[in-house]
């Protein structure tokens, strides 16, 4: 057994401060022409889950978050015209809303335990934004989960590699106008692994699989 994946068991100090998700003050001179808001709406009902409280589910052999604790969001602000700009980067609205280690605590609600050197070829985990930052999706927690796996192959070939080829088909679809962007948003949210035969033709198709 993978032991970086193993379930955290550590009980939840009752002290714990809860992750505030607050916008930052200030955003980069480049993206103020832009005038996000780093907000979240959620496509249904979220309350804050517990230690365990969330589990995986698997659809087409791969895993999809608990729509309990994940349903995915956006941040309305980021429209279909803001995502066709040329100088739009999706570093305007990263980490805006949740910092990096507030989202660490998606871990423990998954009962998963936060790998060790998780970088580079030893990368087992992604903290993932469901509804990625590409297509508009939202910086708070109701939308990110620790997407996992499997660590006994190439880098390339983990979980959270391979959703990327499913955002990089939308959101070539998004920009070109051959999907709109809400279809694409509320699909990848409700399940991503549907796109994944059309993704992996796309990928070997433009060579953008990553």
């Amino acid at each position: 057994m993978d032991r970086s994946l193993e379930p955290y068991r550590e009980r939840r100090p009752e002290h714990e401060r809860a992750e505030r998700s607050e916008p930052k003050a200030e955003m980069r001179a480049e993206c103020s022409q832009f005038e996000v808001t780093c907000s979240s709406e959620y496509f249904g009902s979220w309350r804050r889950p517990g230690v365990g409280d969330c589990s995986t589910t698997v659809r087409h052999g791969y895993p999809v978050p608990d729509s309990r604790c994940t349903p995915g969001g956006i941040d309305p602000s980021v429209t279909a015209d803001v995502l066709r700009n040329q100088a739009w980067r999706t570093g305007c609205i990263r980490n805006c809303q949740t910092s990096e280690a507030e989202k660490h605590i998606t871990y423990r609600w998954y009962g998963l335990r936060a790998p060790r050197r998780n970088y580079g070829e030893s990368q087992v985990c992604e903290l993932d934004h469901l509804v990625p930052l590409e297509l508009g999706g939202a910086d708070g927690l109701g939308n990110i989960w620790p997407e996992c796996g499997p660590s006994a192959v190439a880098l390339d070939d983990r979980y959270f590699k391979i959703k990327d080829r499913v955002e990089n088909y939308l959101a070539d679809e998004v920009k070109s106008g051959r999907m709109s962007t809400g279809a694409a948003q509320r699909g990848i949210a409700a399940d991503w692994t549907q796109y994944l035969d059309v993704a992996n033709r796309y990928c070997a198709a433009r060579g953008r699989c990553d």
